[in-house]
């Protein structure tokens, strides 16, 4: 009974985070009750000597306030405090000089950061967007575009923090795209971590396969090492593995060759013929590219040479693609990438098509420049382009492939070109003994 009293005292002189209404006095009074309920309740005195420890271990769970107001919980009068400062502010801003700069500083404030700046090559422009989602290149850390002033190469595509743009040590990567267009085509050209003395390929960073004091990370593609700042584990499809193995499975490259990649992806450098000719033995959909091809350049000179083709602009529809209107050698990445999965057989199936009804059917003087088989002189009028013709290499008159290959001693044209050269040849001649 004597117990449950002391423990009720103790609950009432207990102090009450919440109660913001005791005046001091009541605090202190309630604290000396406190004081006195925990001796009480404790069976110690003040003279006793383990009193003042005791008293350390009680207040390390009553004197802390654990119901204090989190960090950033604004109550109804904070909010009217900061629409009171908003106003203040606004008025300020109103009564400084109408569009002056002092004005315009306090609603935006500048940077005296220029807006161009070039360096190694690099052409940065200063980004005005305030997104957050960007990483610095180089120090890999996030832009934060409210507080911070970051650039963009143009070239390249390089971002970095104003802070960064000094420490930055690789050229730009269009440069080298620029001057010298072609691929590594040797399949990950390791050489070791000694031939870099331990070191990132790009910065220079110590680095070892243990993480200390840096992890080392190859680049597939180019076979190198680097430290984590230049290598962010990107994937990229590797061209060397493409055309050796016809292997599309994207690999971990490092920042550079990312970009380098990106950006050699749409030329047109690889000529499979002399690189890997066993391709199109495997490869049944280069075969067929390859023919779509060779088509497109026999259309090309009615093209050239029709009034409505010109206007109708017929040949921009391989803008995309201009190399398949030059050459049927060339290859970019992208290309072998669109074949692959599919993509560029059917699109260049639909541009032939549109190419061959434009000279068959739509446009009468391109009709007019096919072809009669002059060995059987039976049949319809003959195109370089379909499938049953053949063309001779030398004269580029077109025939039946049956009648051609059946007749192949001598090519009709090629025999009355022979002739008439040699009478124009003899005719001066004769005139000069007359």
């Amino acid at each position: 009974m004597e117990c449950d009293e002391k423990l009720v005292r103790f609950r009432q002189a207990h102090l009450n985070p919440f109660n913001k209404q005791l005046g001091q006095g009541q605090h202190d009074q309630e604290a000396g009750d406190d004081l006195s309920c925990r001796d009480s309740l404790l069976g110690l005195s003040h003279g006793d000597p383990g009193f003042q420890c005791s008293e350390r271990v009680m207040d390390l769970g009553l004197a802390e306030d654990h119901f204090s107001r989190p960090v950033g919980l604004f109550l109804a009068s904070d909010i009217q405090q900061l629409r009171q400062a908003i106003e203040e502010c606004k008025q300020v801003i109103l009564e400084l000089p109408e569009h002056s700069e002092r004005q315009k500083d306090a609603v935006d404030p500048s940077e005296d950061e220029p807006n161009i700046r070039v360096l190694l090559e690099h052409r940065f422009y200063k980004e005005k967007s305030k997104s957050v989602k960007q990483t610095c290149d180089k120090c890999n850390a996030i832009i934060w575009g409210l507080i911070q002033t970051w650039y963009t190469c143009t070239g390249c595509y390089y971002r970095c923090h104003s802070k960064c743009l000094n420490l930055i040590t690789k050229p730009c990567v269009r440069s080298k795209v620029s001057h010298q267009a072609e691929y590594e085509l040797s399949i990950c050209p390791e050489t070791g971590l000694d031939s870099q003395d331990y070191r990132c390929a790009e910065c220079r960073a110590p680095i070892s396969l243990r993480g200390v004091p840096s992890e080392a990370r190859q680049c597939d593609y180019t076979g190198l090492y680097y430290c984590g700042n230049c290598h962010w584990n990107d994937l990229a499809i590797i061209p060397a593995r493409v055309i050796h193995n016809w292997d599309f499975e994207p690999r971990k490259v490092s920042r550079c060759s990312m970009r380098y990649l990106a950006l050699m992806v749409s030329r047109p450098v690889l000529k499979l013929r002399e690189i890997n000719p066993l391709l199109f033995n495997y490869v049944e959909e280069l075969v067929e590219i390859r023919k779509l091809r060779q088509d497109i350049l026999l259309m090309k000179p009615y093209f050239i040479t029709c009034k409505e083709a010109m206007e109708a602009r017929l040949l921009l529809q391989l803008q995309d693609r201009q190399h398949f209107v030059e050459n049927d050698e060339m290859y970019s990445l992208q290309d072998l990438v669109d074949i692959q999965a599919g993509r560029l057989s059917c699109s260049l199936t639909e541009i032939h098509t549109l190419f061959a009804k434009h000279i068959k059917l739509d446009c009468e003087r391109c009709q007019a420049k096919g072809f009669v088989c002059e060995l059987c002189k039976e049949g319809d009028v003959l195109f370089p382009f379909d499938s049953h013709t053949s063309v001779c290499t030398d004269c580029s008159a077109v025939f039946h492939r049956d009648c051609y290959y059946d007749n192949s001693t001598t090519c009709p044209r090629c025999a009355r070109l022979s002739l008439r050269k040699q009478s124009l040849f003899r005719g001066p001649s004769a005139e000069e003994q007359a």
